[in-house]
């Protein structure tokens, strides 16, 4: 039986963008050993000037979106996955509310379909400065995620899925005894809530395993093996067989798929897209590559 994943995260969290290549690698790992369910954050109700975040100090200057700007920018410093900021200054949302209900929408067609639309909106958000805080920006993303598009524009408007999501942020703003005794509570628009991401693994047994916050690899398998998952591949894949199975991935996500170190990496990429093999999408501080 798999052990089920309580994923903590926003699509619009930075830290949660630059803890992808973690994300991804114990997908690669364990498949369908880990049972993932997305809890959705809710950021933020409204970025206005009353707006804060404790945690990492957004709202504390005089300028909000040139905090957000600075977070986003130092986020991809620390962890190398492709940013471009430029959303606060050319196209900011208004909420992280919507996308966040639209998480929970796409969930009603399986959780695989839920990672997906949360990818695709993590990459508009973060990669393309799309503006995806209504409802037909929102829509537009789904037939690229691969959702019944149809059936997720009846679900984002259901009173299920406003009820789903109120859940989720009951859960996110009651923070386990574990993320306090770890220091991993924050404080957004005036409530407290868990770090984005966190992670709890939980096996038969019942017993939770979390991992709060961003960390390197070896805390999320740790969890996992402890949760009884059991690793259902062996080895790091090659970047094609990974790039199949995940969809496209940035070039920081495969070094740490692969364990390949970075220039050698690259000059497989770029070998593979030499041989019409892989295709590279250039973005603002990177590189994604698909499946030519």
């Amino acid at each position: 039986m798999p052990a089920s994943v309580r994923y903590y995260t926003d699509p619009a969290c930075p830290f949660s963008w630059g803890n992808e290549p973690q994300l991804r690698r114990l997908m690669w790992e364990f498949g369908d050993g880990l049972r993932f369910s997305w809890v959705m954050g809710g950021l933020a109700r409204s970025y206005g000037p009353d707006y804060r975040d404790t945690e990492s100090g957004v709202g504390a200057g005089t300028n909000l979106y040139a905090d957000l700007m600075a977070q986003w920018l130092g986020t991809a410093a620390d962890s190398g996955m492709p940013v471009d900021a430029r959303v606060w200054s050319t196209n900011p949302i208004a909420s992280t509310y919507p996308a966040c209900q639209a998480v929970k929408a796409a969930a009603e067609q399986g959780p695989d379909a839920a990672y997906r639309y949360l990818r695709r909106l993590r990459e508009g958000l973060m990669t393309e400065h799309k503006k995806l805080d209504h409802t037909e920006a929102l829509v537009g993303e789904a037939g690229p995620a691969g959702l019944n598009v149809d059936r997720f524009r009846i679900d984002l408007v259901s009173n299920a899925i406003t009820e789903a999501f109120a859940a989720d942020l009951d859960d996110v703003r009651a923070p386990s005894a574990e993320a306090r005794e770890q220091g991993r509570v924050s404080e957004t628009e005036g409530r407290e809530r868990i770090t984005f991401p966190s992670a709890v693994f939980r096996g038969e047994n019942g017993d939770d395993h979390g991992v709060f916050g961003p960390h390197p690899y070896e805390a999320y398998r740790d969890a996992a093996l402890a949760a009884g998952a059991e690793p259902m591949r062996t080895g790091p894949p090659e970047p094609a067989e990974a790039i199949g199975l995940l969809g496209r991935c940035a070039t920081r996500e495969l070094e740490e798929l692969t364990g390949r170190p970075r220039p050698v990496l690259e000059a497989d990429l770029w070998a593979l897209a030499r041989d019409w093999r892989l295709r590279p999408v250039g973005v603002l501080g990177g590189t994604f590559w698909e499946l030519a």
